[in-house]
């Protein structure tokens, strides 16, 4: 169930999907997909969902083509629309600012710390 979760969000990262959406794609109970993905990735749906955001916004920023075009852009193809607080989750998980990453000053980081996700 995790992988065709996974499948899912992947082929959709330009918006971000509500976990009652994913849900009811997958017919899982938000307790039952919960669990699932805290089996397989240690966190909950919600959390990988940005998590893996994230990593395609560092990846297409560091990339030399994505030098001509801004932070603005590559965050909202990925679903950030609250630029503020974007990069701020960008700088916790990362260590630098989505900037610095376009200008080519990208940090080695092996891992990804996403802040906590608020109860709904």
């Amino acid at each position: 169930m995790v992988e065709s979760a996974e499948a899912y969000v992947r082929a959709r990262l330009g918006r971000p999907i509500p976990v009652a959406r994913l849900c009811r794609v997958l017919g899982l109970s938000e307790r039952g997909l919960r669990n699932a993905f805290y089996v397989v990735h240690g966190v909950g749906p919600k959390r990988w969902m940005q998590a893996e955001r994230l990593h395609r916004v560092r990846r297409a920023l560091a990339e030399p083509t994505t030098k001509r075009t801004s932070v603005t852009g590559v965050a909202t193809t990925y679903g950030f629309y609250e630029l503020g607080r974007f990069a701020g989750v960008y700088r916790q998980a990362f260590g630098e600012a989505p900037s610095d990453t376009l200008r080519g000053q990208i940090r080695d980081t092996t891992s990804i710390e996403v802040p906590h996700e608020r109860a709904s």
